[in-house]
């Protein structure tokens, strides 16, 4: 009996359900028994696809173009023309890659209709013309496309363009208006309007349009809903390691660096069955994790992971520098820095560099140099008009301002730093803006609320293990504590409390846990130090200089040498 009608009929059910890897064992299936037609051959590559089976995908994808052609539908063949063309690029074969797209022009040129096809094929026209610089007439190229998908009620066309344009704008510096166009190119997504393979390529798109924008907000908005998408389909390859990706990054500004560190590394496990096509998204998971590693001390694995993403072609910058600057390596770093942030004018990039090269300025002594950077960054911050960009200017700002000793206006930049950064759920950078603040409270002798700030920061830094942020609190708190005019120890201070407490040195010690020898040596020091010859002056010492402020019971010592 011949089965094909209902095995057939099961691979599209499966298709349409996005069960990728059935959908292919019974199209294959059917392929076998009898030629699929080239629709659902169609529906056999693209389940290919989303199964990492890329050769595969483009021989099914070929296959369906000739069926196409031979039925006489010159428009679907187009398109399938187009889709490899698109394919083919992305996986490092760009004379292929033209030569497809030339073969769908040449198509739909023969038939002379009017027809959705022609909007597809504007596309590479758009990135041709983002690639040279040309913004306006990248976004006028896609804004054509989208009107065509209107017109002829295509929404795979309409998201694509949409996010093309929504990239345009965003280059043009008119950020609202491009995330406007963003946004709606993400309604068809989540709606399910889309073709699966579309679906992934506008989501993807999209979460980095918004990086570009500094607009974490929405990054993390539709990294969330392409989270929920990869999820409902296990058997995807494709997509799910951006999604990791971008998920690392979300995680480590709202300081879950545990969970960054796997989602990187998950990603990369994810790019490495198929490097050629996500070299650049690999380099940046490496990159990811060299952050995580430097903001915890670990020196070692940050270095090796920014060497990865430099050896897959990331630039790994700022956060090599600044691991250089934490190494005590401060010339190589300022000199990486600087060259980084002259060779680059992407305003997103320079929001990321910039505030860098400051922190490196400042730290080899050359506040003026700081404060063109910091100029030349608020400039660029403007344009966004979005918070993520001001927190990081205020911050660069307070620095600058403490470093030239204009405290108060340093006290003020610090503080909108600290509060935006509270705003966008980034406690460590919150923390670090209020080390500004206790560094300006200091300078202006509100030791205080220094105090206060320096221990809120390094409760966030000892969540986080951020061991290099913990140590520089510490140093912090030491620096602010006065030397005491007596020169004891703790320990000293300690015998000295028994001793005005009337106790002798075998009584102090047994509380002290140390033998009657090493009290005797401790008194003699005590007496020498402060000048006096007797155990009743050292008494009158310790009062004086308020040195009992700790309980007195003979019974109830509290020795919390850590407050002195």
């Amino acid at each position: 009996m011949d089965d094909r009608p209902t095995l057939l009929e099961e691979g599209r059910r499966s298709y349409a359900s996005s069960a990728w890897a059935r959908a292919h064992a019974v199209l294959s299936r059917v392929e076998e028994q009898a030629p699929l037609d080239a629709v659902d051959l169609e529906r056999l590559a693209t389940a290919a696809y989303l199964l990492g089976r890329d050769e595969e995908h483009l021989d099914r994808l070929q296959q369906a173009y000739q069926r196409h052609v031979e039925a006489g539908n010159p428009q679907p063949a187009a398109r399938c023309a187009f889709w490899l063309a698109v394919n083919l690029g992305r996986t490092g074969q760009p004379a292929q890659a033209g030569g497809w797209l030339r073969r769908a022009q040449r198509l739909i040129e023969r038939a002379g209709a009017d027809c959705v096809e022609r909007g597809y094929l504007l596309l590479p026209v758009a990135l041709e013309q983002a690639a040279a610089g040309r913004h306006h007439a990248a976004g006028e190229t896609a804004a054509a496309a989208a009107r065509l998908a209107e017109r002829f009620g295509d929404p795979d066309l309409l998201s694509l363009a949409l996010q093309e344009q929504g990239h345009a704008l965003i280059r043009q510096g008119r950020i609202d208006d491009g995330l406007r166009r963003l946004d709606e190119a993400m309604v068809a997504v989540t709606a399910g309007e889309l073709s699966p393979e579309v679906a992934g390529l506008v989501y993807c798109a999209v979460i980095d349009a918004c990086r570009q924008a500094c607009e974490f907000r929405r990054a993390r908005e539709w990294t969330d809903a392409l989270a929920r998408w990869c999820e409902r389909q296990p058997d995807m390859v494709p997509y799910t390691g951006q999604c990791h990706l971008h998920r690392a990054e979300i995680m480590q500004l709202h300081g879950e660096w545990h969970e960054a560190l796997e989602e990187a590394r998950r990603a990369n496990a994810r790019f490495a069955a198929r490097m050629q096509q996500n070299q650049t998204a690999a380099a940046e998971a490496f990159y990811r994790q060299g952050e995580v590693h430097r903001l915890r001390g670990e020196s070692e694995a940050a270095e090796a992971a920014f060497r990865q993403a430099s050896h897959l072609g990331r630039e790994p910058q700022p956060g090599f520098a600044l691991l250089r600057l934490a190494l005590g390596e401060s010339a190589a770093a300022l000199q990486s820095i600087r060259r980084a942030a002259d060779e680059t004018e992407d305003p997103s990039r320079l929001v990321e560099l910039l505030p860098a090269l400051i922190d490196v300025l400042l730290a080899v002594g050359q506040p003026d140099e700081a404060d063109t950077a910091c100029r030349r960054l608020e400039q660029i911050a403007a344009s966004f008009g979005s918070a993520m960009p001001d927190a990081v200017t205020a911050y660069a700002r307070g620095s600058v301002l403490l470093a030239r000793g204009e405290t108060r206006a340093g006290l003020g930049a610090a503080r909108r730093s600290a509060a935006l950064w509270w705003q966008l759920g980034a406690p460590y950078e919150a923390a670090r803006a209020r080390l500004l603040i206790a560094v300006a409270c200091r300078a202006l002798a509100d030791e205080d609320a220094a105090c206060l700030e320096l221990d809120a920061a390094r409760d966030v830094f000892v969540g986080l293990a951020a061991a290099p942020d913990v140590a520089r609190v510490d140093a912090l708190r030491r620096a602010g504590r006065p030397e005491p005019a007596h020169g004891l120890t703790a320990r000293q201070i300690e015998v000295l409390r028994l001793v005005a407490s009337g106790c002798s040195n075998r009584e102090i010690a047994e509380q002290l846990v140390i033998s009657e020898h090493t009290v005797a040596r401790h008194v003699q020091n005590i007496f020498a130090k402060l000048g006096v010859s007797s155990r009743a002056a050292a008494a009158g010492f310790a009062f004086e200089h308020e040195l009992l402020a700790r309980r007195m019971v003979k019974d109830d010592h509290a020795r919390d040498t850590r407050s002195w």
